[in-house]
This record gives C-alpha cells, sequence and structure tokens, in this order.
C-alpha cells in the first residue's frame, strides 16, 4: 500500500508500495474413486485403518492406548476407530497424536461438548443460517447441505455473537458425529465420516466480509484441531468466477489432506452428485427425488436456506473491527492509498472509521503507474460520497477487472475547518490459482446453452 497525503491544489508525500505475492499453485482437488465409481478414500497397504495396521502401526495404537490411560474414561468412545482418528492425522506421530487429543479433551470441557446436542441457538440463527442434514451418501455417511449464497453473513453478526455462530457450527460436528454412530449400529458397520457439500450459489462480495470470513476461518480451524479424519469429501457446486478468491481465503486453515478431498463440480453437477448420492437421499432441487411430505422440492423441513435478516433482529449496529493504519487527514486536504493489483479477479477488500465526523471515500485506477496523479486525471472506479463513518464504520469491496493500481482516496477538501482522523484496513485477496484453473476448465467444458 502507498499513502499519499495531499492538498487541494498541491501534492506531497512518501511513497512505499506492496504488491501482493502471486497466487501459489495448489494441485487439483480429483475425488478418489471406489471400484462402484463412487467417492471414497480407500484404505491402501498399512493405511492406519482398523483392519489394515502395519506392524509398527500396531504398536503405536497400543502405546497411545497406554498414554491415554488417564484420558480413557473420560473419552467420548474409547475404541480402536476413535484412537487410530487421531493417530492418522498426525501420521502416527505419538507425541503429536497425544497433544491433539488433549488439546481435544480440553476443547470438550470449555464447550461442554456432551451436553452441546440439548442446546439451542438463539431464533434467528435458527431461521437464518443455513445448512442441513439430507440423507446419506451410498456407503450410509450422513449428508450435510451447507447453502452459502442465501446467507446473510452482516445481518447475522449484528443480530448473534460471533461466538454463537461458531458454536452452532461445532453442535453440526456433534450431530453429525451421533448421526454416524446411529449409521453403524443400523448398518452394523463402523461409519466415521461425512460427506458435505457446499452450494455456492449466489456467492458474493458481502461473503467477503472480514468479519464473516474470519467466522469460517476460526470453524475450519476448529474443524481440523477436534474433528480430524471425519471429512469423506467436501463437494463443491455452482461455483462462480469469486470462489477462488473466496476460497484463498479460508485453505489455510485446512489441513492438505482436507484440501485433497475437495471435489468442485461443473455444469452438470446434478449428475455428478448422483456418483455419491442416490435420488431417494438428494432432495430435487438438488438433482434427486427427495421432497418435503407437502412436495416441496427443495425440502424445507431437512435444509434451511438463510435469507436477509430482518433489521428486528439487530443487537448492535456495528461489529467491532480492529484497524491496522490510523491517518490524519488535515483540512482541505485527503489522504490516497495505493495498491497494486498485478492480474484481473483479485478483490480489493477494506473497511474505515472516521473520528468526530464524516468523510469522504472513493476508488480510481491510475492511468499511469509511474506517476503522482490528481482525481480528475484518474478513472472512477467508486465515485467519491461522504460516510458517516463516524456513527458507523464503513467497508466494501471490489472486484479488479483490471490491472494497475488501484487508489482509495479518503478526502476532506471539502472541509475548511475540521482535521479528521481515520482508521482503515485495505486487503487484496487473491485467488487460489488451482480452483479457479479447475473452475475456467469445467466452463470450458461446458455444453452451450439452448437456444
Amino acid at each position: 500500500m502507498t499513502p499519499i497525503f495531499g492538498h487541494q491544489g498541491a501534492g506531497w508525500g512518501i511513497q512505499v508500495r506492496r504488491a501482493p505475492a502471486a497466487p501459489e499453485t495448489l494441485p487439483t482437488f480429483p475425488p478418489q474413486q471406489d471400484p462402484r465409481g463412487h467417492s471414497a478414500l480407500l484404505p491402501g497397504p498399512g493405511s492406519g485403518r482398523v483392519g489394515d495396521l502395519s506392524p509398527p502401526q500396531q504398536e503405536a495404537l497400543a502405546t497411545f492406548r497406554d498414554k491415554l490411560q488417564d484420558l480413557l474414561p473420560t473419552l467420548p468412545n474409547a475404541d480402536e476407530y476413535f484412537l487410530l482418528r487421531w493417530l492418522r492425522a498426525r501420521n502416527f506421530d505419538l507425541q503429536k497424536s497425544e497433544d491433539m487429543l488433549r488439546k481435544h479433551m480440553e476443547f470438550r470441557k470449555q464447550q461442554d461438548l456432551d451436553n452441546i446436542l440439548t442446546w439451542q441457538p438463539s431464533e434467528v440463527i435458527q431461521l437464518y443460517d443455513s445448512g442441513g442434514l439430507t440423507g446419506y451418501d451410498y456407503e450410509g455417511c450422513p449428508v450435510w447441505f451447507d447453502i452459502i449464497g442465501t446467507l446473510d453473513p452482516k445481518g447475522l453478526l449484528l443480530s448473534a455473537s460471533k461466538q454463537e455462530l461458531i458454536r452452532k457450527r461445532i453442535r453440526v460436528c456433534e450431530l453429525l458425529l451421533r448421526e454416524c454412530e446411529l449409521q453403524s449400529q443400523k448398518l452394523g458397520k463402523k461409519i466415521e465420516t461425512v460427506l458435505m457439500v457446499f452450494d455456492m450459489e449466489g456467492l458474493s462480495l458481502k461473503h467477503l466480509w472480514k468479519p464473516a470470513v474470519e467466522i469460517y476461518q476460526q470453524f475450519f480451524a476448529i474443524l481440523e484441531a477436534n474433528y480430524p479424519e471425519t471429512l469423506k469429501n467436501l463437494i463443491v457446486i455452482r461455483a462462480p468466477k469469486l470462489f477462488p478468491v473466496a476460497f484463498n481465503l479460508v485453505k489455510f486453515f485446512m489441513s492438505e489432506e482436507t484440501q485433497r478431498k475437495i471435489v468442485i463440480l461443473g455444469g452438470n453437477w446434478k449428475q455428478e452428485l448422483l456418483r455419491f448420492i442416490s435420488p431417494e437421499q438428494l432432495p430435487v432441487e438438488f438433482g434427486g427425488t427427495m421432497t418435503d411430505p407437502d412436495g416441496n422440492p427443495k425440502c424445507l423441513t431437512k435444509i434451511k436456506y438463510g435469507g436477509i435478516v430482518p433489521k428486528s433482529y439487530y443487537l448492535r449496529n456495528q461489529v467491532k473491527t480492529h484497524y491496522e493504519h490510523t491517518v490524519t487527514v488535515a483540512r482541505g486536504s485527503f489522504v490516497q492509498v495505493e495498491n497494486e493489483i498485478l492480474f484481473p479477479g483479485c478483490v480489493l477488500r477494506w473497511q474505515f472509521a472516521s473520528d468526530g465526523a464524516d468523510i469522504g471515500f472513493g476508488v480510481f485506477l491510475k492511468t499511469k503507474t509511474s506517476e503522482r496523479e490528481w482525481a480528475g486525471e484518474m478513472v472512477e472506479v467508486l465515485p467519491i460520497q461522504r460516510y458517516k463513518a463516524h456513527v458507523v464504520p464503513e467497508d466494501g469491496s471490489l472486484t479488479c477487472l483490471n490491472i494497475g493500481v488501484y487508489v482509495l482516496r479518503f478526502d476532506n477538501t471539502y472541509s475548511l475547518m475540521h482535521t479528521k482522523k481515520v482508521s482503515y484496513t485495505v486487503d487484496v485477496l487473491l485467488p487460489d490459482k488451482a480452483s479457479e484453473e479447475k473452475i475456467q476448465g469445467l466452463e470450458a467444458g461446458r455444453p452451450p446453452p439452448a437456444q
């Protein structure tokens, strides 16, 4: 970022440019197949699963159990399946596996997980947070749908605490583990993994709001630390062009093993989902034959689809924010913050608050990257408006369709009496290269639309 301080009629300042790094290239995410064509992680020689342990793994399991004698009576499950999940998660490193499990037991106490299924979140979360258990896949594993695009992240965070929203997701994890146990008893075989489907239709810049993204980051971190080896596949459907940016914000909170289990489906996703889930276990909305008793194809009795949260639920008018920078904008002057975008598809995201009075704000694209330019000489991307950011902090974002230097301008030229202090955070969000190429390839392979 390059802050430039200026005055109406004269420009001056010190420039320190920070260009975003190139996106990291990761492998694509193909599903692993079982002989019937259904997605599954098949045990290999010495896979670390029950019935397929090498002699060193068998010895490690016995030692692991010995080291946990004090914990065994308090574990939610002390069988081999449970213990091996923690060993596999740390590649059979006994000390790391023990540390991980002991930290999880502390987490269980803090979150009161033994009683979480009897806890009910507030009404607004029950009505407007999305998701639902629809049925089971071909192997009997629970199938959970997460509906992203219809969520109102700001409305939820103004109506409930971040902790409550995260706790609701932890409750879902415990609910799915209970379903695995029930399925194990019903089918007479061990079920210990869950299939998750993320419907990304409607994903937009509002979902990249920093406080909302932080919830998903924290959730995936909790998932990795406390529910290892429970994800069978994470299937992404209807992913828009913005998905690679959203994924890049959370992937660093996922293990490489979890990332390998991600499957992105293309335009024929309804047919592709049937490789994982039988039609009678899949709502009509998603390509199956399941409906509600009244015939509703969305299966609203099983899946919550979110929606705009009514303001009557709001408990506050802003979410507490930590800002990375603070600048003083003198009377009759402005401050400009430059961000260089090296390739199209990046997202520029900002949050700011002013102290004492309103502040003007706009976004411009420089036409001459090596020179300082006035607002009138640049391409106007977001017109300057005055924001009452001293009352309610402002936030926003835009997808950068062109490369170049984008200038965020905090404008106080209209005020001849008052100096303004502005606190702000600006981020350049990069797309994940692998998922971007995957989506582009899927789009290129789609049949042309019917005329």
